[in-house]
């Protein structure tokens, strides 16, 4: 949508409003999947678990990636059946594993020895996946840096699992979120081929590879499209991994796209010669990213003119709450509306009613 539209949505619904765009989430659905053939993809509910995002791809055909008790909730009343489901949350509470049971989801990732005595009491229904450590310090996220055995012991815990008569079926990863490295995955993906064939030799049949998320969104700076940047992993899983089942975790790359965030300048000050613009939306809300996901978006207003040295700022009373300084903006007006795209990862997921300020409501447009 242009500004105009963004505009006239925000005049009937009001602000801070996050527009989640039903069209954005199936393309980009669609784009991941014709990009990825073969792959089945849970989409990483923790990225975005607003309802309105599994329902839509539920209906696409997608499968979900959950990690707690409220998760299945979410997606229980969405109408997902337990079989669409794998838990990733390689550390479990003994009622997390009970209550993901009793919905029926039997796939279970571990990635230390400690978790393996939990599965004891369902060893002869339950599926575990390993998940293995990846370090990528050049991504935004390294999410090897709280979970993952090291590629090197990973097969000595798939082997403990299954001298406990533990049911291993295959290997997981994550090479980092909004990683712009499609090498690190063959990186990944090379570990696994040697563990698989230590594996065969001692009769453990591994039969699922899980690459994880990580695909990479445009934010301020462009990225490669998906199809390009997916081409030397499928080179890859086609020539070593074919009699595999292949799965994938995305998150950020089918929620980020989908979702906009239109808020309103509702106080200016200016302090030491900058302007200060407080907005009725900041960190403790949907910019909540700008500090635990560590993603900037794109921003646009109508108001021209020359730029000055400003901040944004948000509406509680904590200091903590000011999502860009020294951005480079327009003499701003009381009620003028700012627009910020590529809003759907980890921003109302992680936002919060701190200070008595509302999230922002979520509205669904085509």
């Amino acid at each position: 949508m242009d500004f105009t539209s963004f505009q006239k949505l925000a005049a009937v619904h009001g602000t801070p409003t996050l527009f989640l765009s039903e069209n954005r989430l199936r393309e980009a659905y669609r784009e991941l999947k014709n990009a990825l053939p073969g792959v089945t993809l849970y989409y990483a509910v923790k990225s975005n678990a607003a309802p309105p995002f599994v329902s839509i791809l539920r209906s696409e055909g997608c499968f979900f990636d959950v990690c707690s008790n409220g998760e299945i909730e979410v997606v229980k009343r969405a109408g997902v059946i337990p079989g669409q489901c794998l838990h990733t949350h390689p550390i479990h509470r003994g009622n997390d594993i009970r209550s993901a049971f009793d919905f029926g989801i039997t796939r279970f990732v571990v990635d230390n020895e400690d978790e393996l005595p939990k599965f004891l009491p369902y060893k002869n229904a339950a599926e575990l996946l390993v998940r293995m450590s990846i370090q990528n310090p050049n991504c935004l996220v390294n999410l090897s840096h709280k979970f993952g055995i090291a590629p090197e012991l990973t097969f000595d815990l798939i082997q403990k699992a299954a001298a406990l008569g533990l049911n291993v079926r295959g290997i997981c990863f994550h090479c980092g979120s909004q990683n712009e490295n499609a090498l690190k995955y063959i990186e990944a993906l090379e570990y696994c081929r040697d563990i698989c064939r230590k594996a065969a030799l001692k009769g453990i049949a591994i039969k699922i590879i899980d690459i994880g998320g990580g695909f990479p969104i445009n934010y301020l700076t462009p990225v490669l499209p998906l199809a390009e940047f997916c081409e030397p992993i499928n080179e890859y899983l086609e020539r070593y991994f074919s009699n595999y089942d292949i799965i994938a975790e995305p998150g950020r790359v089918l929620s980020g796209p989908a979702m906009t965030l239109a808020t309103r300048v509702i106080g200016r000050s200016l302090r030491s010669g900058v302007w200060w613009y407080y907005l009725d939306e900041g960190v403790y809300g949907s910019f909540s990213g700008k500090i635990y996901d560590h993603a900037d978006y794109p921003m646009f207003m109508s108001r021209p003119g020359p730029r000055y040295d400003s901040v944004l700022a948000g509406p509680t009373c904590d200091s903590i709450d000011v999502p860009y300084e020294h951005i480079a903006l327009p003499i701003l007006e009381i009620g003028d509306l700012l627009v910020f795209e590529s809003m759907g990862a980890y921003t109302s997921a992680s936002a919060s009613n701190f200070n008595g300020f509302e999230k922002a409501n979520i509205v669904v447009v085509e």
